[in-house]
């Protein structure tokens, strides 16, 4: 039977467009997420649900940021205000250059 993995490191890619791309994979309880390319309104509601999929399923998600380019300011209030997010903002971590950018509060950088 054929795997739908692409590697054993990665769960899966999700295309949003040619300039962006999530890549994810689930470790135990924990999600890691690689965001690629410019973060727009589209971009932050696939990485919700992303996040709505594996919610009950982890404990902790890093969300890593190095590998953005643009954040554009809709995308960032599409993420920052919708309900899930903030009803999960306790199991996110973000990590890289942007985090402080994503981040909900200012006690989850790291």
């Amino acid at each position: 039977m054929r795997s739908n993995r692409i590697n054993d490191q990665i769960d899966g890619i999700r295309l949003m467009a040619s300039n962006f791309k999530i890549i994810y994979h689930q470790h135990n309880d924990n999600l890691c997420i690689k965001l690629v390319g410019d973060f727009d309104g589209s971009s932050a509601l696939e990485l919700v649900n992303i996040l709505n999929e594996h919610h009950g399923k982890v404990k902790k998600v890093f969300i890593h940021t190095d590998r953005l380019g643009f954040i554009h300011p809709f995308g960032l209030s599409v993420f920052k205000n919708n309900f899930t997010i903030n009803r999960l903002f306790r199991m996110l971590t973000f990590t890289g250059k942007y985090r402080s950018k994503l981040s909900l509060q200012k006690d989850q950088l790291h």
